[in-house]
């Protein structure tokens, strides 16, 4: 039987100390940082962050306030609507409604969401009109009363052959 030896380990390496002035350095560095936490914490927003809370997350709206839901939606030759949202055209919720000032500066922009529509549904009927519209849904208490409304915030009449 052939014993083996214990495999060496390496030497403990020297504990290099900090010096006055490096500690004095990390000290201040750590009061600035969390100078800056406390001061977005007390008047910061989202902007700011990751000195600034996100309000998101942060916050708590009232639970009386309408829940407001953005959605974009084609309209065929018969009156149908169509879901251009959550997906259908390769464009995210989140990501549209970033993109909404713009849209509402240039109507012209939706008629790039039908044609996507139209690119990855090829047998659905024809879309005439692209609207944005936002729905208010009341609450009471945090849960929805069954009373809601729509507001078209932007339309674009399509041209024949979009």
């Amino acid at each position: 039987m052939h014993l083996q030896s214990a495999p060496e380990l390496p030497a403990e390496a020297e504990v290099e100390r900090l010096t006055p002035g490096g500690r004095r350095a990390r000290l201040a560095a750590a009061g600035v940082v969390l100078a800056l936490l406390l001061a977005g914490a007390v008047w910061g927003d989202d902007d700011t962050f990751p000195f600034g809370p996100f309000r998101m997350y942060s916050t708590r709206a009232d639970p009386d306030t309408p829940v407001v839901s953005t959605r974009v939606v084609g309209l065929t030759a018969a009156g149908e609507e169509v879901r251009l949202s959550g997906g259908e055209v390769g464009l995210r919720r989140a990501e549209f409604e970033g993109q909404l000032p713009r849209i509402q500066q240039d109507p012209a922009l939706l008629g790039l969401l039908a044609d996507s529509y139209a690119e990855h549904h090829p047998d659905a009927e024809e879309l005439v009109e692209v609207q944005v519209v936002q729905r208010r849904v009341e609450l009471s208490d945090g849960q929805p009363t069954g009373a809601s409304t729509d507001r078209v915030l932007v339309e674009y009449e399509l041209e024949d052959g979009e």
